[in-house]
């Protein structure tokens, strides 16, 4: 990687002079290269991929400022993103991050249902983006119901086919997908703002012990969606469903609407991992059938 071109091309773009030297490997995920830089008298979070993962960086910068446009929670602030040599760059402001503690579970909760108040007239996003290192289409839909088919479990099942992931898995798919009207013929939410990959991993809270969230994968969906995956690996405490429930009680039914919407993710993931993932994809498929059938 040409440290040169990256710092010269942020330089000269946003008016921001880093010193590579100072630049020291931190966490942040499988997909990314990620940095803590200095410059400017401050500190900066860089994440670097190859040129032709650029996209995913455009992706990521609109997401975060649709989440810090909405502004219960806090996101990580874009400074800017581009191509330098053969390398993609996303540099966000530095947030000393911690781990949630319990005293912050509420207000987390509440912050993440006064997000979801954020709406639109249509489900999906103005841009398509990503799901971890998955393309995540967002087509814009009236219908929530077949948002959720075609965009969501309809993809995830087509990759798979090309994945070559199996046959009863295709099969199971294929069968959820011809009774799926039936679950959402009375259930008809609002289009939400959704951080959309909502798992423990995505949230901590700031220097002020703040909740923050980051790593987004955003589009207008069913509320219920978020929720259901902060259960699907768990991490989030009982305060902080507690808050969201009495800042914005879900509606009747949301609990079996939980594996639906965790399915999706399953899905990626076993695209992404194989292994126990598919196994975990087909069971699911075969228990919401056997409840819908």
């Amino acid at each position: 990687m040409d440290w040169s071109a990256i710092v010269a091309d942020i330089r000269d773009r946003f008016e921001l002079t880093l010193d590579p030297a100072t630049a020291r490997p931190v966490g942040g995920g499988c997909i990314n290269r990620c940095w803590e830089i200095s410059g400017a008298g401050a500190r900066w979070f860089l994440k670097t991929n190859t040129a032709d993962k650029a996209a995913m960086f455009t992706a990521e910068a609109r997401g975060l400022a649709a989440l810090g446009e909405a502004g219960p929670l806090r996101v990580p602030a874009v400074v800017g993103e581009g191509c330098a040599g053969d390398a993609a760059y996303l540099l966000l402001e530095w947030i000393p991050l911690g781990a949630v503690s319990r005293d912050i579970e509420a207000e987390f909760g509440a912050g993440l249902a006064k997000l979801h108040r954020t709406t639109s007239a249509r489900f999906g996003f103005d841009a398509d983006n990503f799901i971890g290192s998955t393309a995540q289409p967002n087509d814009w839909r009236a219908s929530w119901g077949e948002f959720y088919a075609q965009q969501r479990l309809g993809f995830q099942l087509d990759l798979a086919r090309k994945n070559g992931l199996g046959a009863r898995l295709q099969k199971a798919g294929e069968r959820l997908l011809r009774v799926l009207p039936n679950l959402f013929a009375e259930h008809a939410p609002q289009p939400s703002l959704l951080h959309g990959d909502l798992w423990s991993g995505n949230r901590a809270c700031d220097e002020h012990c703040r909740p923050v969230i980051f790593d987004p994968a955003v589009y207008y969906g069913d509320r219920e969606a978020d929720l259901a995956m902060t259960r699907l690996f768990g991490g989030f405490g009982a305060d902080f469903y507690a808050a969201y429930q009495q800042e914005w009680p879900l509606p009747p039914g949301a609990s079996g609407r939980m594996d639906l919407y965790n399915l999706y993710h399953v899905l990626n993931h076993a695209n992404l991992f194989g292994g126990t993932y598919h196994d975990q994809a087909l069971a699911t498929m075969q228990r919401l059938l056997s409840g819908m059938v």
